[in-house]
């Protein structure tokens, strides 16, 4: 059943459209009106539909969306959603469906007015039309992606933190702690002299190997991604936080040259929150592309992006990774 708002003052049906933007790190959601502007938003927990894959993953995905409605429902109910989910793939069957029908039941909505896709089309799609250009995304992990004027998804990376996703907060905070770590295996107590070792270890609690290792070996991928904050808040005064951004940049760049290779010379945007920890990484990353590449940092909050898409009826044909 299609909800909608009754605005008081006209008497006139309303008809909200819900953006999700669901992260690692946080999950964003926005309320748009009619004509597109944003009447409400917030945030609750982040989450990966790479959960699903246990019990306890898929109860922590429930109880988020259970969160994410109680918030939202009191500004309005809405007649349609698009959600991006980080991890999402459009392939994957009963998850796929169970994450529309859980989404759909708790804003009391029919299934098909959920459309759930990966975090990255929401991304895109804030940033360019289709065909349009490159977006270079960094949160917890990295992807380069391009959706072509058919509405074919193609990436560049995005296989996860373990593989690789080189430029993401998780990569970066992984590249913190093994350069700490061998430091200390070669010059024990070598972390007193450096900002960068002083900040991550002040950030997992301690400086005693146990505390890095609950942090990196005990936690889900975006709570790591996090001490990429701390490795960015001492770039200016530790020369090695400095250098792993502007790798971080690198990495980034080679997202975007190998779209390039493949699909021609195009506009590219970068977005997601760890391309924002400091103005190295874009620098690094605009330096490594071509000269005459155009380059943009994104300012488009896509859970906006994505609370407009909803104001339309859904159509679920893009083929998203």
């Amino acid at each position: 059943m299609i909800h909608s708002q009754h605005a008081p003052e006209t008497g006139l049906t309303v008809e909200f459209g819900l953006g999700i933007d669901a992260g690692g790190t946080e999950t964003r959601w926005a309320l748009a009106a009619p004509g597109g502007a944003i009447v409400a938003e917030g945030t609750v927990d982040g989450l990966s539909a790479l959960q699903m894959g246990s019990q306890a993953g898929r109860d922590a995905v429930h109880a988020t969306f259970s969160r994410l409605a109680v918030a939202v429902l009191p500004h309005g109910a809405p007649a349609r959603a698009w959600a991006g989910l980080t991890g999402f793939s459009s392939g994957a069957g009963g998850d796929s469906e169970l994450l529309q029908r859980w989404l759909a039941e708790l804003l009391h909505l029919a299934p098909h007015a959920i459309h759930c896709c990966s975090d990255i089309e929401i991304a895109y799609r804030a940033s360019f039309h289709p065909g349009e250009g490159y977006l270079v995304y960094a949160g917890t992990g990295s992807i380069g992606a391009f959706i072509d004027a058919a509405g074919q998804f193609h990436r560049a990376g995005g296989r996860g933190v373990v593989l690789d996703d080189g430029g993401g907060g998780f990569w970066i905070a992984r590249e913190a702690m093994r350069h700490i770590w061998r430091n200390e295996d070669e010059r024990p107590g070598a972390w007193r002299t450096s900002p960068m070792a002083q900040a991550v270890f002040d950030y997992v609690g301690g400086d005693d190997w146990a505390y890095s290792r609950q942090f990196i070996y005990g936690q889900e991928r975006g709570a790591v991604g996090k001490l990429a904050l701390a490795v960015a808040a001492s770039a200016e005064h530790d020369p090695v936080a400095a250098g792993i951004l502007r790798e971080a940049g690198r990495e980034l760049a080679r997202l975007a040259m190998a779209l390039s290779s493949r699909f021609g010379p195009r506009p590219v945007a970068l977005s997601g929150r760890a391309a924002g920890l400091h103005p190295l990484i874009l620098d690094a990353m605009r330096a490594a592309l071509a000269p005459d590449t155009p380059l943009t940092q994104a300012g488009t909050a896509a859970h906006h992006a994505a609370a407009r898409l909803a104001l339309t009826p859904i159509h679920n044909n893009t083929n998203t990774p």
